[in-house]
């Protein structure tokens, strides 16, 4: 017989986070290559949008995990919105996610009173939708593969009379 509660308890939380975990390790063999590298735990990821007078334009706040982006926030204050700024914050932080912690994806939420055009423009794809979410919403998971950059062209060596 088992007795069933329903509190909030952080200790029994934490507990059970670290026993899923643990199962999970257990039964996949990427998670358990995860353990003990850079790429196991998440990484916290802000980029800022500050205006002249060094007040919030703008920001995102994120997290890199095995070699994803994962944006939470993204928000351009009103007055600024239009101008570019919310594609900037999204490039600095995939560049960022792309070149400095070898991140080859990202992924995000939206609803549909928000921004799913925006993320689509910008190379974005619609993973899941999740209508009446909450009731009347429809929600978005939406998910980008960040390139790598080319590599700049090699010069072409001289050619040499003569050499063919």
């Amino acid at each position: 017989m088992f007795r069933i509660e329903a509190e909030v308890d952080k200790a029994r939380r934490d507990l059970l986070r670290s026993r899923l975990r643990d199962s999970n390790t257990a039964a996949s063999p990427v998670l358990a290559a995860l353990r003990g590298t850079p790429g196991e735990r998440e990484a916290p990821l802000h980029v800022w949008a500050l205006d002249p007078a060094g007040k919030l334009a703008g920001g995102l706040v994120g997290h890199t995990w095995a070699a994803w982006l994962h944006v939470t926030y993204l928000w351009v204050d009103a007055r600024h919105r239009g101008a570019g700024l919310g594609s900037h914050l999204l490039a600095k932080a995939e560049r960022i996610a792309r070149t400095e912690r070898g991140c080859r994806r990202a992924r995000l939420e939206t609803w549909d009173f928000q921004a799913p055009d925006f993320y689509r423009r910008r190379g974005y794809q619609v993973v899941c939708v999740i209508p009446d979410y909450p009731p009347g919403i429809t929600e978005y998971t939406l998910t980008k593969t960040l390139s790598r950059p080319a590599a700049p062209p090699r010069p072409v060596p001289p050619r040499t009379r003569g050499a063919r």
